[in-house]
């Protein structure tokens, strides 16, 4: 075992408290030195990319390299070059306004490192959900503390090599376990943890948080519904909608979970699915659902819909791999069968008609608010319209996924779907303290407020408070 990584719960304590002390040690960072940690994270990614793809694909049990390289390693570089680039504008002191009675004075607001940073990461996409919260961190000035998933071991196996060998254990380093490891690390007291995965783990991270007051980004998941509005073109909707159900097996927290199509367009936006995921997966070679507790559950939902008599259309074949899940449609399922109740994170897409815009918003608002809503629409005032009066995490609109690859774009969710938010600047200020200064410059006319009180002080009550 190398001196990054640690397997038992009682070394994270250790760990993290060798942190704690190299960063009282040196809690302000450079710019240089920022950009130097980001540099030498991106380095890394690029050197183990193969290895990383491998390793997701054994632990998967079959999942693309290319799909790996464009959903895990590219957005995860994208955002160290983002951080990278921005980060001195991101440290720079933020002038605010002074009023005329605290003059004459100046106000800033100055981000400084929070300390400790605990970064607890999914086995659906391991490397970009360790990667891209770690480039915020390490911008912001922080040291941190990974827990990978035990579901990925190889994946989580490589990232504890790359990062040891890369970084010293105070600065960054990863904690490998099981759920016993888990919990010793969501009850250390962080200066920060972001937590990204099931609601219901997500409640038991807050409350182990809450003992120490530690703040938490928590970025959970949720039925994120895809809209298709009456004017939409259907082809490209249901091109959009498969890409991202069907990227990653719809194993992915801001998937379209159900869709809301028009009902005179149910038939043809049907055939249209159909087409799209001939042309995207001839080979029905869709990735591996990750483990069969999974692959069972989604077997459970499917049987259930069949048993009540809803219309089920299989998009395209069965993949070869042991745990391989035909793409599937569900034809207006009842609202109390579980694929309605609870997140799929599989590729099961319930349709679900309505019959004006109205009726699509008061179906969206009536649940929970989601991570991410989906709207396929070409009248602006539509858009406007589902825009101002649906609330959810994100929205990506006439496309499924890409807003959470556009960094400058803050990412997080609502209620539900979660709290907080990551990526670009919002997430090194979520890594900040964003510490306001109020700097006096000489005497000023607050002075003239003090004890003892004087005429002097009628006359400005008569200025000042009116």
């Amino acid at each position: 075992m190398s001196s990054g990584t640690i397997q038992e719960a009682g070394a994270v304590v250790e760990l993290f408290a060798k942190q704690v002390e190299a960063f009282r040690a040196a809690p302000y960072p450079s710019a240089a030195e920022r950009r130097a940690s980001l540099t030498r994270l991106l380095k890394a990614i690029l050197a183990h990319q193969d290895e990383l793809a491998t390793a997701i694909d054994h632990d998967f049990g079959g999942r693309s390299k290319d799909e790996v390289l464009f959903s895990e390693i590219f957005v995860a570089v994208n955002a160290i070059r983002h951080a990278r680039r921005n980060v001195k504008g991101w440290m720079a002191s933020r002038p605010r306004h002074v009023g005329w009675p605290l003059q004459p004075a100046e106000a800033f607001v100055l981000p400084q490192p929070l300390g400790v940073v605990g970064i607890i990461v999914p086995w659906n996409y391991p490397v970009f959900l360790s990667m891209a919260p770690l480039a915020g961190a390490l911008a912001a000035g922080n040291r941190v503390l990974l827990k990978p998933s035990e579901f990925t071991p190889e994946t989580s196996a490589v990232l504890a090599r790359m990062i040891s060998s890369t970084f010293p254990p105070d600065l960054v380093t990863v904690a490998l376990g099981d759920v016993t490891v888990g919990r010793a690390f969501a009850a250390l007291p962080f200066n920060h943890l972001l937590f990204t995965g099931a609601t219901a783990v997500g409640r038991q991270v807050m409350r182990a948080a809450a003992e120490h007051l530690t703040p938490v980004t928590l970025e959970l998941g949720g039925k994120s519904p895809a809209i298709v509005a009456a004017d939409a073109n259907l082809d490209r909707a249901a091109a959009d909608i498969v890409y991202g159900k069907l990227l990653n097996s719809g194993q992915t927290c801001i998937a379209p979970d159900y869709v809301l199509v028009p009902g005179a367009s149910l038939r043809p936006f049907v055939e249209a699915l159909r087409k799209a995921v001939a042309r995207y997966y001839p080979d029905s070679q869709y990735t591996s659902i990750i483990n069969d507790k999974q692959y069972q559950r989604l077997r459970k939902y499917l049987e259930e819909a069949r048993e009540r008599g809803v219309e089920t259309v299989a998009l395209g074949g069965t993949s070869g791999a042991a745990r391989g899940l035909a793409p599937t449609v569900l034809i207006d399922p009842p609202e109390d069968l579980l694929v309605m109740r609870e997140e799929i994170f599989g590729p099961i897409l319930p349709l679900k008609t309505f019959r004006g815009i109205d009726e699509a918003i008061r179906y969206v608002n009536e649940h929970d608010r989601p991570l991410a809503l989906y709207l396929f629409a070409r009248d602006r005032r539509v858009i406007d319209r589902v825009l101002t009066q649906t609330i959810s995490g994100g929205v990506c609109v006439n496309d499924t996924l890409l807003h959470i690859a556009a960094e400058d774009l803050p990412f997080g969710g609502v209620g539900p779907s979660g709290m907080g938010q990551y990526h670009g600047r919002e997430g090194f200020d979520t890594f900040s303290k964003l510490k306001p200064v109020f700097r006096r410059r000489w005497l000023g006319l607050g002075r003239m407020l003090r004890p003892p009180h004087t005429w002097l002080h009628e006359w400005m009550r008569r200025i000042l408070i009116r």
